[in-house]
């Protein structure tokens, strides 16, 4: 065993001597150090202390084998915070080494250049990783380099030598005669770092682009337009090559060539080109400005003329089969649709006006975005309906269901891309929309999301990136027969940018199309009564049936944050078996909610299912985007208990739970709205006889007795004359002669007597644009009703107005 010990130590010994006879052949210094933060050595070959010129014992003895000593103690605190650099950048990035070009202190005085390349290793000497390091003497290479630039001066042109710094400071080394002839010396610190200042802040643009390549030394090149120190200017190419490197900090030597006779006539030629290129961009945009114009008018004169020709065709039929009645009513249903397109092109013209004049101003209220997507939807039904479309509407992360901002402009957005997405998608197609709250901005604001997809014809590229240029409409043979005003779009964009928001749009032709609109709004509480109370349904267990996911989804973890169990079935046949079986396992549903429309066994005839198995006793409620007025009897002879609209917001949920469950609010199925406004008396106050009949008929078919006044003045003077409590409400024009309804209004409110200022007065009026509304408002008016009279929406304002006496 002996033997074998001495015979290893042996070889152990007659490796370490031929390593180190090959070390000091390949005349490299080869080093083993600690990556403590001195850098330790732990050991080195002889060639390493040859090159610094030191001895072994003497540097162990002076520097305790500590490059953090010797370096500062020779004068290169500077190339040591350089090494230390390289080290930590090289670990930072988890790399295994790093080459670095420096200077090295020797003990003669001075420096030589050398080439340092490390290696990290695995091994660890007291929890201190290893690094093994190989330094190359270069010092013969550099002063060659340095040599030859230092014939800089002798140079044609500005030369000089800058030093870099990573403040971003510049400090000038040396420079020719040339160079101190045009900026001053650099000897003359104060007037000089000035001027320095002020052509860097000039030139700043070109400087920041090459400030990464002089940061890693890397050749520069950049043409700069710089002023000397007598005021005069010269164009001059520039280039520089970084040259040495000191504390980290690039050195560079730039030569400038002037070049101002060249440049400035290029710059001359340059500008005439813009000008020149600019004039055909302005002319071809008046072109084109000019042939949408043309465009514009062409079709508004044929969309005009159509739903006319249609009204002045349909009346003189109908007058002349005024003995049939079928035929009768449907003229009359004609004529109101017609109506009703040529309204819709009239109002996009008066909307686009009144944007490009600077005139429209957005109202900041209170806005319920559940109330602002269900009269969204309801307006978008009926052509849904007619074209036989699938509709879709989904949530996603909503979590502040009221916000502050223009409930009219937001609702006119979303209607004109559906009624877009729905126009131009065939029947059997679909449109689908999605409203997500996507994240929380400062100043309590969120950032809102409305996509618009459907499955239609689609766009072209080169229509699509003018699709919200005003009077612009897309002409193809799929939509050739399409009318509108092309302005639309125009106006959407507007009024999004108007509420701070952006709108995009992707389209693929025969794909469809898929708008994206992103607003910020500023959340507001919920009224009291409106925000939802948890605790009022804790412990009710509710099953969803939906075949759409997302939908699920949202409601699942809607129920969830109101405290109710929710669980899900993608079919109706699913959602029976999941109610029996929580029945057989003595844990019913407190409640089923079921979509309308699903594939294979739709909500009715589930609910049908429902209830001829499980009795009275479990409320069963549908919800869905679509109108149900036409299958409201099916559903109640099916046991339908209530019906809910989509997109189902968490105060949906609530009010639903606590009306039709829970039972706390006035239960049945909602039925339509009937109008009676019998036993009520009407001042009608308008000037134009024709709108005044229609309003009277309009109203006494309704039940009511309605006076009438042709202008402000004959009004007041109606109501003055009447005793307190005759009249129940006014309807007020506002455009009128000898006095004006905001000026007759005013007038009412200030008479003494009981019912001045408690009976309701409502504005009629062509002017529908906000500020037309606040001034309705702050002549003391309670609503507004724009011209022509929306039929639906008069009732309804009046009936809301009674009731709130």
């Amino acid at each position: 065993m002996q033997q074998e010990n001495r015979e290893g130590d042996f070889v152990i010994a007659h490796m370490g001597y031929e390593y180190d006879t090959l070390m000091s052949m390949l005349q490299t210094s080869v080093s083993k150090h600690l990556m403590d933060e001195h850098y330790t050595l732990i050991w080195a070959n002889d060639f390493y202390y040859r090159m610094i010129q030191y001895p072994r014992e003497e540097y162990e003895s002076l520097f305790h084998n500590r490059p953090d000593l010797y370096y500062p103690y020779h004068g290169y605190r500077d190339e040591w915070e350089k090494i230390v650099a390289a080290v930590t950048q090289m670990l930072a990035g988890g790399r295994s080494g790093y080459s670095l070009t420096t200077r090295m202190p020797v003990k003669s005085g001075g420096h030589i250049w050398v080439r340092f390349v490390a290696t990290f290793t695995n091994e660890y000497i007291n929890d201190c990783r290893v690094s093994y390091t190989s330094i190359t003497n270069i010092d013969d290479l550099v002063r060659v380099q340095q040599d030859q630039d230092i014939t800089y001066n002798s140079l044609p042109g500005f030369a000089a030598r800058f030093r870099f710094k990573r403040n971003h400071e510049i400090d000038v080394w040396d420079s020719n005669d040339q160079f101190n002839g045009f900026f001053g010396s650099p000897e003359d610190c104060g007037a000089f770092q000035a001027l320095l200042k002020r052509e860097l802040k000039a030139n700043e643009r070109a400087v920041v682009e090459h400030r990464r390549k002089i940061e890693r030394g890397d050749p520069v090149r950049m043409l700069l337009k710089l002023h000397g120190k007598d005021g005069q200017t010269a164009w001059l190419q520039t280039q520089g090559e970084c040259v040495d490197w000191m504390g980290g900090d690039p050195v560079y030597l730039f030569i400038f060539i002037d070049i101002t006779d060249l440049t400035d006539l290029k710059e001359m030629q340059r500008e005439l080109e813009e000008q020149a290129q600019q004039l055909r961009e302005a002319l071809a945009l008046a072109e084109s400005a000019t042939r949408a114009k043309s465009d514009f008018l062409s079709h508004m004169s044929h969309d005009i003329r159509t739903p006319m020709n249609a009204i002045i065709g349909m009346t003189e039929i109908a007058s002349n089969h005024l003995g049939d009645t079928k035929k009768v009513s449907d003229c009359l249903d004609k004529i109101t649709l017609s109506s009703k397109h040529l309204l819709g092109l009239i109002n996009d013209i008066l909307d686009m006006s009144k944007i490009e004049s600077g005139k429209m101003v957005l109202s900041d209220d209170v806005v319920s975005l559940a109330e602002v997507m269900e009269n969204t939807v309801a307006i978008i039904q009926p052509s849904i309906k007619e074209r036989r479309q699938k509709f879709s509407i989904r949530l996603r992360g909503i979590h502040h269901e009221y916000v502050s901002s223009d409930a009219l402009r937001l609702r006119q957005i979303l209607i004109n891309i559906l009624s877009n997405a729905s126009k131009f998608t065939p029947a059997g197609g679909s449109v689908t929309m999605e409203v997500e709250e996507r994240e929380l901005l400062s100043s309590g604001f969120a950032d809102y999301r409305f996509t618009i997809s459907d499955t239609g014809v689609g766009m072209k590229p080169e229509f699509l990136s003018r699709i919200f240029d005003a009077f612009i409409r897309a002409q193809d043979s799929r939509t050739d027969k399409t009318e509108g005003s092309g302005l639309g779009m125009a106006i959407t964009k507007k009024m999004v940018d108007l509420l701070g928001g952006t709108i995009a749009v992707e389209s693929r032709v025969g794909q469809g199309s898929a708008f994206t609109v992103c607003l910020p709004f500023r959340i507001v509480d919920a009224p009291g009564d409106e925000a939802p109370g948890p605790s009022d349904l804790c412990g009710l267990r509710i099953l969803i049936s939906d075949d759409d996911g997302m939908v699920r989804e949202y409601t699942v973890e809607a129920l969830r944050e109101l405290g109710v169990e929710g669980e899900w079935a993608d079919s109706g046949k699913k959602a029976v078996e999941m109610a029996r079986a929580a029945k057989e396992a003595g844990r019913p549903y407190d409640a089923v909610i079921l979509d309308w429309q699903m594939p294979g066994q739709d909500g009715i005839t589930t609910a049908r299912q429902i209830r001829g198995e499980f009795g009275p006793g479990l409320p069963i409620l549908i919800f869905s985007s679509y109108d149900w007025t036409d299958i409201m009897d099916e559903a109640a002879a099916a046991g339908v208990d209530g019906f809910l609209s989509k997109p189902v917001f968490p105060s949906t949920l609530y009010r639903g739970l606590r009306r039709y469950v829970l039972r706390q609010l006035p239960e049945a199925l909602e039925q339509p709205q009937s109008w009676d406004f019998s036993g009520r008396r009407f001042l009608l106050v308008e000037d134009n006889d024709i709108n005044r009949e229609v309003a009277a008929m309009l109203l006494a078919d309704l039940g009511a007795e309605v006076e009438c006044a042709g202008d402000g003045r004959e009004g007041t003077g109606r109501f003055r004359a009447s005793p307190a409590g005759y009249y129940d409400l006014i309807l007020m024009d506002i455009q009128m002669p000898v006095m004006d309804g905001y000026a007759a209004a005013r007038l009412i409110r200030a008479m003494p007597r009981g019912d001045a200022a408690s009976i309701p007065i409502v504005a009629m009026t062509a002017d529908a644009f906000v500020e037309d509304i606040a001034a309705a408002w702050e002549a003391g008016m309670n609503g507004h009703l724009a011209k022509p009279l929306d039929i639906t929406v008069m009732k309804r304002e009046i009936s809301k107005l009674l009731t709130s006496e």
